[in-house]
């Protein structure tokens, strides 16, 4: 069949994404003369019939509400400029698979070959620079490529049959000069040393020549990404300087040696980084102080293990946390290299069988406003890296429906030199859900998941020239793709206990592929690199075995389970397939059309390479060059001016709001939130820490978990020591600002470091910050039980800064947890500190007995809002803690100094009314900062400055870069009330009504919808899609017809079915209802049984697609639909929200009335509500508009602080005329108790019982 073109572009006032790009094109490009942006995509299609593909044109392609299509040709005017982009061959093209996979639902046959461009057509007079400066800065080189303009002939690629796996003929014999001249052709990461050792191994030890593939995985495996050599370099000849503080680093270094001493005994061990950054919590296992450790041969993430109260009764759950980097892929790639940054850290908790409920992300940028053409040669602008990554981040952990409770951006302009980029998760099981067995011969591995391409080739070491030189065709991409809803199918196949408890070890696919993931489950195995499914033709052995494909899972079963664990993993619709037999040889064998291609010895590949060596100098630091005593010199130049100082502290890059970056990222999907980013009833307060209940599947849980972070670059600039002491510091200060208690936090530590070389000043600065770490662990009692080294952190002559990042995580009662935001007028405010010694470092007992004291005041509900200090001081404090419900603050004479100076470990509380700081903080270091007022203002003895002017210069800093606000409309419009809905009568009676809840690819919400209906009642038919197979997708539209046909209501949870691609939500579900049979029945259960249909965010998406909204039936679209579509705004917005029921007409708010005002949680992209003029007047004549977004008065607004996505009307949601289907895009099912306690509102509508009482 011929290759068909299409060209799909947005109707004006729904094309956001161009009108973003001509901002950016004329404000930060400053291109002169651009008159107009165009964006067209462009989709060529091959493998499907003439009637299928006018469907698809209609349905997947385009929306005809919003779009615009052509066909074949494009009438572009002469006088404008157009180019073509497109991702690199290799690289994953979620718009392309998503499209593939609806069509594929149409014709009911094999997947089409589909390839994707994106034009963008420049109007006006533009320069030929200019013209050339917008292509650089819309195209990355590592992961897109300009595009043809000709239409090709057949999409079909023509992939060469690899050759053979080669022998390195003569590679024993080598002399060290020509050994030097093969290492640099190959690339490779390992050192000389270690490319000696493999020559004296083959020729002393095998006695042969080793082939390509061999030396690749040896490279691979003794890397420092896999094999952390630079943490396991030998420590010799340390010296310290004599500056007090290098002593001080000195004093502890001989602690660690006398503790060495204690916890090895006799036991010789090597003085390394890895030893330093462990030997606190060997010590407190070993002293007992370290009791809840949950230790095995897997190392999957940090593990303990946590007493939760299930439905009142105490149960044993593991609760697994990681922190993971992806620093030179985001800095390259960073859309993709964030994404893969939270898909890797997911895996590490997940391949330990617990469900991953929580995520964190905390980066490293220069300033993002610095402008365009101050770039550095070779680098990416920061402001494209950190609004791309903040993009990339979000969209994988959106996609996967994984809540990001907490997302913090630290600045510093020696990030420059290459980004940080971590991701931090939290996954927990019951206890009894996970079996750790070690490997026996005859076991099976199964590789599960996703397939494997070229993306990531190398990722571990850099590919080399014979992998890259033929073309891009066959080279691929370098940074990995992510591709977030097969992670999902594997995270709900991973949560049923049948599954995980066949399981004996898992490792997850990162750095190394095959050759790590499978390689390290067991000492003797044989692995056939044929049996790997594969995503396109071409590789060859080399690359099975190191391709780092994402999404991939390597477990180990006993024989007899294997057809069983592949037969379970299909019914998530996904891959799976034996391609590994443990044995007892002692070697690790991989096979490539029926030939070995790797024959290793365990032994030899378990030394990771020769030992290397580094010596050791501290330099120290100077007392008085100190940021702890000093101020900021943008804050100290108004010293003469305090009030103008109290503005100028809150524009500062690292005390600014970071809400329009915030926002992006889902914080409330699984609905166990127990503290939004954000808190009181303005949302301005930020939180200090996340705080989720556990995840529990069924029953109800008060045990949760709080996770926070700690670290200031200046301060570890300075002294690396320093810097480490008070980021473990601060992390426990927040997480006891929370309701902690810092004597049940465990800790994971992020190292991040320059390039260390042999230079022994540079290895000073990642030893003196983790002496600083075992210092504050030791002296606290709490341990580092994991951690994540990254040291390369260098480009050119420029270095990051000494980073070493701290995360806390401990258990709580989350009904224990306080926010930061004020809570009354008339309460005290009162600054606990903790005191320094001549060194500047915290007085750890006076801190032992503050942190204390505030816990126990905390469960007591004497202390009702706290926040530990930060980088901006007391003041930050102060305002952000007003900010969230608009109460201000009459201060205490306190000084300058008090107020702006950094005190790291102090935390400002609010005490309930009727107690006296003198009385509870006896003993303690305290301050009367003054008291809560009903004025929004902060009175000090300089003067008065309101909240709004601090808030104003707050959310000005990096508006331009992550914007809050639009140009829109801010008007309020009529208020709508519709009282005249009838009784609702029912056809049907049943007992226990039925919904169905089909999971496509991409759903995420359907656990929690699923919670929901079985408490209101209901009995839950959940099914998962499968699409793998045309057979497949017959099976599944048999039994979804099946299940409609016995159920009571359809409910169509949330998500981004495949992606919300290509371009546009909900298309997959709505493509596959539109299925003949699926349509009958439907309409059958509509028109015939009385049924109700229930739609939420992606489910209400595909409503509205399908015609069921507002028509009551499934019916082509025209441009007189309405539809919904992309945010004003152009981001995704994740907030709470308040909707007022404006219809009585629809049985599922038979349990509210006209005028309620209901405060619950949006998560999406598009959910703009638009229709014509008259649409919107029938709708409202037959009550229709079910709910609007309102206000804090109750009055529905255009204003995007209260409607977040610009809908007309306000409309949050509809329904059809009877009132029987209903769409809204907020999320109901998000809300349990204990949830989004830092925002007040009725939060429980009812709507699932309303639904369940309909049949009754």
């Amino acid at each position: 069949m011929a290759v068909r073109r299409v060209y799909v572009e947005k109707k004006q006032g729904f094309d956001v994404e161009a009108s973003k790009l001509y901002a950016e094109f004329t404000e930060n490009l400053f291109v002169r003369g651009l008159t107009k942006v165009r964006i067209i995509h462009r989709y060529d299609i091959e493998g499907i019939t003439d009637r299928d593909y006018e469907e698809a044109k209609r349905t997947v392609f385009s929306v005809p509400p919003v779009d615009y299509v052509y066909e074949e040709t494009l009438n572009i005017p002469e006088t404008d400029r157009v180019f073509a982009v497109e991702y690199l061959p290799g690289q994953y093209d979620q718009r392309a698979d998503s499209a593939a996979q609806c069509i594929q639902f149409i014709t009911h046959g094999e997947r089409p070959d589909i390839k994707v461009a994106k034009l963008i057509v420049l109007s006006g007079e533009i320069s030929d620079s200019d013209y050339q400066k917008i292509i650089n800065f819309i195209i990355n080189p590592v992961e897109t490529r300009q595009a043809s303009l000709e239409k090709p002939e057949t999409l079909r690629d023509d992939y060469p049959v690899p050759e053979d796996v080669k022998t390195v003929k003569n590679f024993v014999q080598l002399s060290a000069e020509e050994l030097k001249t093969f290492m640099a052709g190959m690339g490779f990461a390992m050192s000389f040393d270690d490319l000696v050792f493999c020559q004296e191994y083959f020729r002393d030890v095998e006695k042969r020549d080793p082939t390509v593939t061999e030396l690749r995985v040896i490279d691979t495996y003794w890397s420092d990404h896999c094999r952390h050599t630079t943490f396991l370099t030998v420590l010799e000849d340390i010296q310290f300087e004599s500056n007090p503080i290098a002593q001080k680093t000195k004093e502890v270094y001989e602690d660690y040696i006398d503790t060495r001493n204690k916890v090895y005994e006799k036991n010789g061990k090597d003085i390394t980084l890895m030893d330093v950054a462990t030997l606190a919590m060997k010590y407190l296992k070993k002293t007992g102080e370290l009791d809840n450790l949950d230790q095995s041969e897997e190392i999957n993430a940090c593990s303990i293990v946590v007493k939760a109260i299930v439905d009142d009764k105490p149960e044993e759950w593991l609760v697994m946390f990681k922190n993971e980097t992806h620093n030179h892929p985001t800095e390259i790639e960073p859309f993709g290299g964030a994404a893969t940054c939270l898909g890797g850290a997911i895996r590490d908790p997940l391949s330990g069988r617990s469900y991953v409920y929580q995520a964190m992300r905390v980066t490293g940028s220069g300033d993002p406003r610095t402008p365009l053409d101050k770039t550095l040669p070779g680098k990416l602008p920061q402001r494209v890296i950190t609004t791309k990554a903040a993009q990339g981040y979000s969209s994988y952990g959106n996609q996967i429906g994984l809540a990001t409770g907490m997302v913090a951006e630290i600045y510093h302009e020696d990030y420059v030199a290459k980004r940080m980029e971590i991701g931090a998760v939290v996954g927990a099981a019951p206890r009894n859900y996970v079996v750790r067995k070690t490997p026996e011969p005859g076991d099976i591995i199964i590789l599960l998941g996703g397939r494997t391409g070229r993306d990531g080739c190398g990722g571990a070491t850099g590919s080399s020239k014979e992998h890259t030189v033929d073309s891009l065709a066959t080279c691929g991409a370098e940074v990995q793709k992510g591709n977030a809803p097969t992670e999902r199918k594997i995270q709900r196949l991973f949560r049923k206990p049948a599954v995980t408890r066949m399981i004996k070890k898992c490792n997850d696919f990162g750095a190394g592929g095959v050759s790590v993931a499978i390689g390290e489950l067991a000492d003797s195995i044989s692995i056939n690199l044929d049996a790997i499914l594969k995503k396109y033709e071409g590789l060859d052995g080399t690359e099975l075995a190191i391709s780092e494909s994402q999404e991939r899972m390597a477990v180990v079963v006993a024989p007899e389970n294997a057809g069983k664990f592949i037969e379970e993993a299909r019914k998530e619709n996904l891959e799976a397939t034996m391609v590994a037999v443990v044995d007892d040889s002692g070697r690790l064998r991989m096979s490539w059309r029926g030939k070995t291609i790797v024959d290793l010895s365990r032994d030899f590949l378990s030394t990771n390479g020769v030992k290397q060596s580094a010596y050791v100098k501290v330099k120290g630091a100077e007392l008085s060059e100190s940021p702890i005593e000093t101020l900021d010199p943008s804050v100290e130049k108004y010293r003469n001016d305090p009030l103008q100082a109290w503005i100028k502290n809150l524009e500062r890059l690292n005390v600014c709001s970071q809400k329009g970056l915030v926002e992006c990222f889902d914080s409330t999907i699984g609905a166990g939130t127990v503290l939004m980013p954000f808190g009181g009833k303005y949302q301005l307060t930020p939180a200090d820490g996340m705080v989720a209940k556990l995840p529990v599947e069924t029953g109800k849980t008060t045990t949760g978990t709080i996770m926070t972070f700690g670290f200031n670059p200046v301060i570890s600039k300075w002294s690396p020591f320093h810097g480490a002491v008070y980021a473990v510091v601060e992390s426990l200060a927040r997480l006891v600002a929370i309701g902690g208690d810092y004597k049940q936090a465990r800790l994971t530590l992020q190292e991040y470091f320059e390039k260390l070389g042999t230079d022994p000043g540079k290895w000073g600065k990642p030893l003196s910050a983790l002496l600083g770490a075992f210092y504050a662990q030791t002296r606290l009692k709490v341990a580092a039980i994991g951690g994540k080294d990254s040291m390369s952190g260098t480009f050119g002559d420029m270095n990051v800064p000494p980073t070493l990042v701290s995360f806390a995580l401990a258990p709580v009662n989350v009904t224990r947890v306080i926010s930061p935001e004020f809570k009354k007028t008339g309460t005290c405010l009162v600054l606990l500190s903790i005191n320094k010694d001549e060194l500047l470092l915290p007085d750890f007992k006076e801190l032992e007995k503050t942190y204390t004291r505030i816990n126990a005041l905390i469960k007591d509900k004497v202390i009702i809002s706290a926040s530990a200090l930060k980088a901006g001081g007391l003041a930050e404090a102060i305002c952000k803690m007003a900010f969230g419900n608009g109460i201000g603050v009459k201060l205490e004479k306190l000084g300058f100094d008090r107020l702006f100076k950094l005190d790291y470990g102090a935390v400002l509380v609010e005490l309930d009314t009727g107690y006296d700081p003198s009385d509870i903080f006896n003993g303690l270091n305290y301050t009367k900062v003054g008291e809560t007022i009903s004025e929004p203002v902060i009175i000090t003895e300089n003067g008065t400055v309101s909240l709004k002017d601090l808030q104003a210069a707050w959310e000005s800093t990096l508006e331009s870069i992550f914007p809050t606000k639009t140009d829109g409309d801010v008007s309020r419009v009529r208020t709508i009330n519709y009282t005249q809905g009838k009784k609702y009568r029912k056809g049907i009676h049943t007992a226990r009504p039925r919904v169905f809840i089909p999971v496509f690819p991409g759903t995420n919400c359907e656990y929690d919808v699923k919670r929901k209906f079985e408490a209101a009642g209901a009995i839950t038919d959940v099914m998962v899609l499968k699409n793998l197979t045309p057979k497949e997708i017959e099976d599944s539209v048999r039994q979804m017809k099946k299940s409609i046909d016995e159920c009571n209501m359809i409910m169509i949870p949330g998500g981004f079915s495949a992606g919300d691609e290509p371009e546009g939500s909900g298309k997959f579900i709505a493509t596959v209802f539109r299925n003949p049979y699926l349509t009958e029945a439907v309409m059958n259960l509509l028109n015939n049984r009385d049924g109700l249909i229930l739609g939420i965010c992606n489910g209400f998406q595909a409503l509205v697609k399908l015609g069921l909204l507002p028509y009551g039936e499934i019916r082509p679209l025209d441009e007189t639909c309405p539809t919904l579509t992309f945010n004003t705004i152009g981001r995704h917005v994740s907030l709470m929200v308040n909707t007022r029921v404006a219809s009585n007409l629809s049985p599922w708010l038979s349990n509210v009335k006209v005028g309620d005002i209901y405060t619950v949680a949006v998560s999406h992209g598009e959910g703009r509500f638009v229709a014509d003029p008259s649409v919107l007047e029938e709708l409202e004549r037959n009550g229709q508009i079910a709910t609007q977004y309102v206000d804090l008065e109750g009055n529905p607004t255009m204003d995007i602080r209260y409607n977040p996505n610009g809908s007309l009307l306000a409309i949050e949601g509809i329904t059809s005329k009877d009132g029987r289907i209903f769409g809204k895009m907020a999320h109901d099912e998000r809300y349990a108790s204990n949830t989004t306690v830092n925002i007040p509102g009725n939060k429980d509508q009812k709507i699932f019982e309303s639904g369940v009482e309909y049949f009754l």
